[in-house]
């Protein structure tokens, strides 16, 4: 018992920032994805409409980009946005291999409907964190998906 304590432990005090950055990840995840349920959108979902509502229409590989994901993972995520009427995907008529993707009509009138839930999710994340540090949070972030800090961190494995 005192064994399996002092495991339990080691993960919770864990310094690996990859941990902790995951299981901070997932824990805020779980909270957006339950402010969110009434809409009927996951937090990936919208995070998606979002994306696409400032920069459409946007290739998989731009939108992937975008949102720092794996081209393949975001193809999965974008098929139950596609099946409800949220996003369409048509091919690219300057480049028949690519595929572009668009809000529908229906994907914005979903998009303003999560937004309310959103920037709840967003006041209580803030009452649980601190509105300064949920600034100063957002920058630290933004540093972490730079090209700077990728380039910076491949260096350092060289070397």
């Amino acid at each position: 018992m005192a064994e399996r304590k002092r495991a339990a432990g080691a993960v919770n005090g864990s310094r690996c920032n990859c941990t902790a950055l995951r299981k901070a990840t997932r824990r805020v995840s779980q909270l957006y994805d339950t402010a969110l349920a009434p809409s009927g959108l996951k937090s990936t979902q919208r995070t998606i409409l979002a994306q696409l509502g400032r920069s459409e229409p946007a290739s998989v590989g731009q939108l992937a980009e975008a949102l720092v994901m794996d081209a393949g993972a975001l193809a999965h995520t974008l098929k139950p946005l596609e099946r409800d009427g949220l996003v369409s995907v048509t091919v690219d008529p300057h480049d028949k291999r690519s595929r572009l993707i668009k809000l529908t009509r229906r994907g914005r009138a979903k998009l303003a409907e999560s937004d309310v839930l959103w920037a709840k999710a967003q006041t209580g994340f803030e009452a649980a964190f601190g509105r300064v540090e949920s600034d100063a949070l957002r920058q630290a972030l933004q540093l972490l998906v730079s090209d700077r800090f990728s380039s910076v961190f491949e260096e350092a494995l060289s070397g």
